[in-house]
């Protein structure tokens, strides 16, 4: 049984072209994860949702968004982008700022979005991400109208590790934009635990490359 869980991620993962992901944990699916009001349609009246009773299905893919992650170990800020409705990987990105400084990890996932899908359907999407989206990327988000998003660690916690972060929350972003973006879901701190230890070791890895770098050469 395990065996054919493994074969069926792996090529799960082929198809949307991310890479060869880990096992996530055995927890059960969530196909769903909207708010329905009661007449039917989705309550958003009150502002985006802030927890979500599907906290293990959202674990499921925080797992996939920190494994891409991993290919930057220096700057681990990993994202993934699924259907909200069938939990289908569509799209995945890393960091990728040493190539260009808007590369952000959310950015990089919405490009490889574009490049397989077209600039369209993001209202049926989930963007996971390891890092609380910043300012820039939340407005991508907002302007692409891509309303479920679901990070681990909070931009307060990423400063703590020597990472410079914009203090300005994912939330207020949104809140600024709701004349015309209304997200159905903001959820933060799932598997933080987990990014915690990927950042403060990121720290350690960019505190010895400056360490052991030449006078003079860039660090």
């Amino acid at each position: 049984m395990e065996s054919g869980r493994r074969e069926f991620l792996g090529k799960w993962a082929a198809a949307a072209g991310i890479g060869t992901l880990p096992l996530p944990p055995r927890e059960p699916h969530q196909k769903h994860h909207t708010h329905p009001s009661p007449d039917g349609g989705t309550n958003t009246a009150s502002g985006p949702q802030t927890s979500d009773s599907g906290r293990a299905g959202h674990e499921r893919f925080m797992w996939l968004a920190i494994e891409q992650a991993r290919n930057n170990p220096e700057w681990p800020f990993g994202a993934v982008i699924v259907d909200s409705r069938t939990g289908e990987v569509l799209a995945g990105g890393v960091n990728s700022g040493a190539d260009s400084p808007v590369l952000h990890g959310e950015i990089v996932a919405m490009n490889d979005y574009v490049r397989r899908h077209g600039n369209q359907g993001w209202t049926r999407t989930t963007l996971y991400t390891t890092g609380e989206p910043c300012p820039m990327c939340m407005s991508a988000m907002a302007w692409a109208d891509l309303r479920r998003v679901v990070w681990a660690s909070s931009i307060e916690e990423i400063r703590r590790t020597g990472i410079g972060q914009i203090a300005l929350p994912a939330q207020e972003v949104a809140a600024r934009a709701r004349s015309f973006y209304h997200p159905e879901l903001m959820l933060g701190g799932v598997l933080a635990d987990h990014t915690r230890r990927l950042f403060e070791q990121a720290q350690q890895l960019r505190d010895r490359h400056t360490d052991t770098s030449p006078v003079g050469a860039p660090s």
